[in-house]
């Protein structure tokens, strides 16, 4: 038997994207949304999250636009001293668990956990196997196109012999008994936070071997602010940066004398762009870590070996190789948000994709034809290399130009804290303020116009 449920919209995935885009919608529209999640609860990954992590941005850029994360408050006290709070995973979970009660409780949302979309307008509980359908009006929402894998969830993605220690980055905290030597496997924000954690529990530095694949480019957490001086004094330096780089090395390299990127060894050029952020003191740290392998993916673990593809390194015979190798963000290709078989969710300008989903379901809210939305709401891709770091930025910069053109839309975006540029209402500006809207201003067409060289892309 299957049971007809009435809604408006069918969002599939409850993840930060699903979230941010129920709530924005369901804000501005007397409609009904089913929200289907194959997890137990909402919050997506951060509900397997290894349970040290923390936002690797501001809390203020994260969730959903109706109600800020955290108290926007600075911290006092610590190594990010004067830098906006971070929340934890725990933080995130009760904060979507909230959120998700207040749109229940306004008769707008239904919320249907543990259950499996099928398409074809169905989808079936893991539990108990009922099974429901929405009706042929209702619109489908794929909030998963961009679900990223974590550790947790997903296989090493290399050969573990039976007597081999490898552990998901998840057990780190649940040891029971030390090893001699610890094995990172990854170059991403996992692994980093892997490596820092251990360095927290008092590991010795030279008891940790971090195996990475690439060099990777970090953005200064210092510089990604949601005080509007700060960002878009970033963002004008980028431009600046940009209109004048040679080639993409130029550009990153000019980008860290500006004090934007940052990179763990100084002797090598990362090839790595996913640009999560990173503070300077992580990168201090990091710093001290000299054991480190370079030859490309690990192939297969032994005991007290590892194997690449062209040869071999040896590991202590106790060694706990931490798996941080999932591939994390995912890159598929870019298609229009709006579709007749789907709206999909993407970010829509550089990073940031919870205001992108939010967006996505204001703009469904307040616009009719699918052609002008998606003329305003174009997506911009997530970044691997430096190439596709430059054209993120490009792409979503033009975005950002094109949807900011629209007076409500504008309007819209300063009150919303997950917006990374904007300037809140009753702002008292500064000069630094000024400075930054100047120079942004100066070197915005000439920044696109360098980015559009460098990573290939025609320009407008």
């Amino acid at each position: 038997m299957t049971r007809l449920v009435e809604a408006d919209y069918l969002v599939v995935g409850a993840g930060a994207m699903g979230m941010a885009f129920t709530d924005a919608l369901t804000d501005q529209a007397d409609v009904r949304v089913a929200l289907v999640d194959r997890r137990h609860g909402v919050s997506g990954h951060w509900l397997e999250a290894y349970p040290f992590v923390r936002l690797h941005q501001a809390s203020a850029f994260y969730g959903v636009a109706s109600t800020m994360l955290g108290g926007g408050q600075v911290q006092q006290r610590g190594p990010e001293k004067g830098l906006q709070e971070r929340a934890t995973q725990s933080e995130i979970c009760l904060y979507y668990a909230r959120a998700l009660d207040r749109m229940v409780e306004s008769g707008k949302v239904e919320f249907f956990a543990n259950s499996e979309y099928l398409g074809g307008r169905t989808f079936v509980s893991r539990i108990s196997g009922d099974r429901f359908e929405v009706p042929e009006h209702c619109r489908i929402v794929d909030a998963r196109y961009l679900a990223p894998s974590i550790p947790a969830e997903k296989p090493p993605p290399f050969g573990v012999a039976d007597d081999a220690r490898v552990r998901p980055v998840n057990d780190l905290a649940r040891l029971e008994d030390p090893a001699s030597q610890y094995v990172v496997a990854g170059a991403g924000k996992t692994a980093t936070d892997a490596c820092i954690w251990l360095l927290s529990r008092g590991v010795d530095p030279d008891a940790i071997c971090w195996v990475r694949p690439r060099e990777p480019w970090m953005i200064n957490r210092a510089v990604v602010q949601p005080d509007p001086a700060v960002f878009l004094g970033m963002a004008a330096d980028v431009m600046e940066v940009a209109a004048g780089a040679g080639s993409l090395d130029d550009l990153f390299l000019r980008l860290e004398d500006a004090g934007v990127m940052l990179r763990i060894d100084r002797s090598r050029v990362p090839t790595m762009a996913k640009a999560p952020t990173l503070a300077t003191w992580e990168l201090d740290q990091l710093r001290t870590l000299e054991n480190v392998v370079r030859r490309g993916r690990i192939m297969t673990v032994e005991r007290g070996r590892l194997g690449f593809a062209e040869g071999s390194v040896a590991i202590a015979d106790d060694a706990v190789v931490v798996h941080c190798a999932a591939d994390g963000l995912k890159y598929p290709p870019l298609v229009p948000v709006w579709r007749p078989e789907a709206i999909t969710l993407q970010p829509i300008r550089a990073g940031f994709p919870c205001f992108g989903a939010a967006l996505i379901g204001y703009v469904e809210a307040t616009r009719d034809d699918d052609a002008e939305k998606n003329r305003i709401c174009a997506p911009s891709p997530y970044p691997n290399s430096l190439a596709e770091w430059a054209r993120m930025t490009l792409v979503g910069t033009r975005s950002s130009m094109s949807f900011g053109a629209e007076p409500d839309i504008a309007e819209w975006s300063t009150r919303a804290a997950i917006n990374p540029a904007r300037i809140p209402p009753g702002h008292p500006g500064s000069p630094a303020l000024d400075d930054a809207r100047a120079r942004l201003q100066q070197h915005v067409r000439p920044g696109l116009e360098g980015l559009a060289r460098l990573s290939g892309e025609p320009v407008a």
